[in-house]
């Protein structure tokens, strides 16, 4: 099928993900794409869905390409069977992937696919690429059984999952705390001796200028009735989608305690809570559930203190995060979470939940808090933060611990030597 670019050491690669929106999922492969095409490799990146309005900017700027395809097929059938649509529009990615590839007369050295497994033995019955396979997270734990016909449908699904994500040359996944669920999950790959490696997600360090800049012109990227109300305010941030499992009204709660039980700190009059996360309105969930939050806010009667903004462009998370003392991230077992690492990154702690990959990217009382997913436990945290020393301090050690550990070079020169070690053997 044509000369292999790896056979020069510069490799073909390409990426097949279902919708390149704003999550955790898309950061970490326009990372992955970003570094890999930093290292001379030449990156292609395939989706079922990519708004240019609603993108990571990087899409965009042509250090990679993206092409769209597959997305003629429904998302779901009458509202149902989103997973299996899903599943579908993947296998169609894939055979995109494997056509192109015949009509350029040029393979493909490496197909990263995550998410849906599906992919994988499509890729491998058309193409003659080696398969790495990026696991997020079992999709199978994602869904709820509502009935008994629905556990069967699962069950077909389930199946299908374990054996198709069986099929990769590689495994990957995105923290320990995911590798041990994927063993508990998968137990016929468990018995076959297969364990994946565990491979953190990274983030793009900005410099001591750039967050020097940010946090001197903040307010003139920003809306301005925004800019307006955070303007000589203790903010404390939430980045997330606005969906159920990121227990948002955990740090609406929370934020409620803080100022009621400690009014008596002169900080704390001078607060303010902002949930800023992904929003998109093809999605029954994210519409639902932000009015909920409104709800909420309104209930607590904290309107006067909280602020909802619903999506943003890159420039405006940095101006939000320049402008927050501290980043509240309510998810409990999040598989890994990216947003810490942004926050540190950019010097500011987090407090966090007690479990799944937060444990790993955060340090208890050096760079954030890791607290049970209890609203008084939050807004005891949150309350020690108000101290203008005590939160700058903390927002130094992480953004070291960030820079040590999880930087986006560090994760590129490694990811490029797992691509090329996977290329080349046999």
């Amino acid at each position: 099928m044509g000369e292999s670019v790896g056979q020069r050491n510069r490799l073909a690669v390409a990426f097949c993900h279902p919708d390149l929106g704003l999550g955790g999922a898309e950061r970490l492969v326009v990372d992955a794409a970003c570094e890999l095409a930093s290292c001379g490799n030449s990156v292609d990146v395939y989706t079922a869905y990519h708004d240019r309005n609603r993108c990571f900017s990087e899409t965009i700027e042509g250090s990679f390409s993206v092409t769209v395809c597959g997305n003629w097929f429904p998302r779901s059938i009458f509202g149902r069977m989103h997973a299996l649509c899903a599943y579908m529009r993947c296998v169609l990615i894939a055979a995109y992937i494997a056509w192109t590839a015949f009509r350029r007369n040029r393979r493909y050295d490496v197909v990263f696919v995550d998410q849906v497994s599906a992919a994988v033995p499509v890729l491998r019955l058309l193409t003659n690429s080696k398969v790495l396979f990026y696991c997020h997270f079992p999709d199978q734990l994602l869904a709820k059984r509502r009935s008994q016909l629905h556990s069967l449908y699962r069950g077909v699904l389930d199946a299908v999952e374990e054996y198709t994500t069986g099929q990769a040359h590689q495994l990957m996944v995105n923290s320990m705390y995911t590798q041990g669920i994927f063993l508990e999950t998968f137990t016929r790959l468990k018995r076959r001796g297969v364990v994946p490696s565990v491979f953190y997600p990274a983030v793009q360090l900005p410099s001591d200028e750039e967050i020097a800049e940010a946090e001197r012109t903040w307010e003139s990227r920003l809306d301005v009735e925004l800019a307006g109300f955070l303007c000589g305010k203790r903010v404390f941030l939430s980045i997330n989608r606005f969906e159920r499992k990121k227990n948002l009204g955990l740090a609406v709660h929370a934020f409620g305690i803080l100022q009621e039980k400690y009014s008596n700190n002169a900080e704390v009059s001078q607060c303010a809570l902002v949930l800023a996360g992904g929003y998109d309105k093809r999605l029954a969930e994210n519409r639902e559930h932000f009015c909920e939050i409104q709800e909420l806010i309104e209930r607590l009667g904290l309107q006067d203190q909280v602020r909802l903004v619903a999506s943003f462009s890159d420039a405006q998370r940095s101006a939000l995060l320049a402008a927050a003392c501290a980043v509240i991230y309510t998810p409990e077992n999040e598989h890994f979470g990216i947003v810490p690492l942004e926050a540190m990154a950019s010097g500011r702690p987090v407090v966090a939940c007690d479990s799944g990959g937060p444990t790993e990217s955060i340090v208890d009382g050096v760079t954030g808090y890791l607290c049970p997913p209890q609203a008084p436990a939050f807004a005891a945290a949150m309350a020690r933060l108000t101290d203008p020393q005590s939160s700058a301090k903390m927002g130094r050690e992480a953004r070291s611990h960030v820079q040590k550990t999880f930087s986006r070079h560090a994760f590129g020169v490694k990811l490029n030597r797992v691509v090329q070690e996977l290329a080349g053997a046999p």
